[in-house]
């Protein structure tokens, strides 16, 4: 499991069950356990602190590389 961050306030975006290696460059939504924060605008992510963190493609959101941050281990 993951917990994605905001790369700018470090705050707890939420938790996601990442599976196989690679980068996280999307984030599906029904891998998603938890979410602690995180606002939608014109179907854009935005953290409490303003910054965009991802956009809502329907099934998914594709993540701004540079935008967040992750701990954790990924599932293989």
């Amino acid at each position: 499991m993951l917990t994605i961050h905001c790369a700018a306030c470090k705050k707890k975006l939420w938790r996601y069950d990442k599976i196989g290696p690679g980068e996280v460059l999307r984030c599906h939504k029904d891998r998603i356990t938890k979410v602690y924060s995180g606002q939608m605008h014109d179907k854009k992510i935005q953290c409490s602190c303003g910054r965009n963190i991802g956009i809502d493609k329907g099934k998914f959101y594709k993540m701004i590389r540079k935008a967040f941050t992750y701990k954790g281990t990924k599932r293989n």
